[in-house]
């Protein structure tokens, strides 16, 4: 295996459409709120897209023999004024193909987006994980990630 990590191009459009719109499906039974339809996927991929651009971020791909297998979008973002630190970098719409996982392709996707986080000089870089994604969660922890924060949810009827 040939784990090639490099920025998104518009020939990857497809590809991320797919993975958008499986990882909606992957977390779905987890959250319960996820838009599971192809067109939720597209406005998503491109809300990403334009929060990239518009921070300076970066669109990750993962690539195997040609075929994309996983993504990673990182953006710099700054926190209220009671936060001493200007910015941080955010970790966000993170996906590896589920034939992939397990194989060290997120890891790479995480040591990449912390390369590029330290190049434009931010202190920290930060990530969610729904409730009840332990497989993800625990990457993370093993990726040196600590708990910074917890959003709680109440349904209202």
């Amino acid at each position: 295996m040939r784990l090639t990590l490099r920025a998104a191009t518009a020939a990857d459009r497809a590809a991320l459409l797919e993975q958008f719109l499986g990882l909606n499906l992957y977390e779905q039974p987890l959250s319960g709120d996820r838009r599971t339809d192809l067109a939720g996927a597209a406005e998503a991929l491109g809300e990403a897209e334009r929060r990239v651009a518009g921070q300076g971020g970066h669109a990750l791909v993962a690539e195997v023999d040609g075929a994309v297998i996983g993504h990673l979008f990182l953006s710099f973002e700054r926190q209220g004024p009671c936060i001493a630190e200007e910015e941080h970098g955010h970790v966000a719409e993170f996906f590896v193909r589920e034939g992939w996982r397990g194989h060290g392709v997120g890891r790479a996707l995480l040591r990449e987006a912390e390369r590029l986080a330290r190049l434009r000089g931010v202190k920290r870089l930060m990530i969610g994980v729904l409730a009840g994604n332990h497989r993800a969660e625990a990457l993370y922890r093993r990726q040196g990630y600590a708990p910074y924060a917890t959003e709680l949810v109440k349904p209202l009827r």
